[in-house]
């Protein structure tokens, strides 16, 4: 039975925490949040204990591991301190939204040799895995383009595109790692193209809130991106894989798969609404193999190298629509 700590008791931590509570091999053993109406409800209703700062909560030597699902801004600070407590670590991406931060951090995590995991939960996504799984036995021979759509049901309010680093550190960055893990190349030049069709608030935030992104790998292998804040029918998330031998998709899953025929067409459900419930099978998948990595049973799927990759593609993404120019990134 692993204790694990919440730092973040929020929507995502929510989330985690009933994820864990639902294991018998886990459990929530404490919470720290900001918010106290928050934390007492989340601490009560798990039997959690709930702890005032993570640096008491860290000294406690009966947490195991530690869930990071505080605000961006903190994750640094909350990864440092629980390396230097020798605790485990899953966060939610990204690292940081600043390079220089994101290497200083990862360098203290190296030192103390502690497990980071980082929360690209959608390459523990059923579909997309098996995609993958499939890519990686050859079944498409040599691979030679990846197709990645990723669509929000609703734009975000203008407060939150102020702080969230930009849709490419934002949003994209999921779709940037999901790139990298079925191409299984490095990316080395990245162009990006992006407007504001969505919401005008964005715009004025200083924000786009349609893009698309193009990259390509040494052996020229292609990636095509692109992201909307707004799908009308539902949260629209598609990957599409092209290689010598055909082709592999991995369409949207929807809440039953009853389609309905008539003399007037053809009708379905349309897909899950937002990401608590179009991944959730994949947070499940996310936490079961965290928890493998506790017991000394995995390595870390996506590491904080992984988390800097992508946030470095994040980068260049961002200043190629800002200068119109293709971007060279190192490998």
């Amino acid at each position: 039975m692993k204790n694990l700590l919440l730092l973040g008791a929020g929507r995502i931590g929510q989330v985690h925490a009933k994820n864990v509570v639902a294991r018998k091999d886990a459990r929530l053993y404490g919470v720290v949040e900001v918010n106290a109406a928050a934390a007492a409800a989340l601490a009560d209703s798990t039997g959690a204990k709930r702890f005032d700062t993570a640096d008491e909560a860290l000294l406690d030597t009966a947490v195991d591991a530690v869930l990071i699902c505080t605000s961006t801004d903190t994750h640094v600070e909350m990864i440092v301190k629980a390396a230097r407590a020798n605790k485990p670590i899953f966060c939610e991406k990204p690292v940081d939204l600043d390079i220089k931060k994101v290497d200083a951090c990862l360098a203290e995590v190296n030192k103390t040799g502690v497990p980071l995991l980082m929360g690209f939960n959608r390459r523990f996504d059923p579909s997309f895995k098996a995609l993958r799984d499939r890519l990686q036995a050859g079944e498409l021979g040599k691979v030679e383009s990846i197709k990645i759509t990723s669509r929000d049901p609703q734009p975000p309010p203008p407060a939150y595109v102020k702080v969230s680093g930009g849709l490419f550190r934002d949003m994209m960055i999921h779709d940037l790692d999901m790139a990298r893990y079925l191409l299984a190349e490095e990316p080395t030049q990245v162009f990006a193209t992006g407007s504001v069709l969505v919401d005008p608030a964005i715009g004025e935030a200083g924000d786009v809130d349609s893009a698309m992104v193009i990259l390509k790998t040494p052996s020229g292998r292609l990636a095509h991106i692109d992201n909307s804040r707004r799908a009308a029918f539902g949260y629209d998330q598609r990957v599409e894989a092209f290689g010598e031998k055909g082709m592999l998709q991995a369409n949207n899953p929807t809440p039953t798969a009853v389609v309905a025929t008539t003399t007037t067409g053809q009708k379905s459900d349309k897909p899950f609404h937002f990401f608590l419930e179009r991944y959730a099978a994949a947070y499940q998948a996310e936490l079961e193999h965290f928890l493998a990595v506790l017991d000394g049973k995995a390595a870390p799927l996506v590491t904080g190298d992984d988390g800097r990759r992508a946030l470095v593609l994040a980068d260049a993404a961002t200043e190629s629509m800002r200068t119109g120019k293709l971007i060279e990134v190192r490998p």
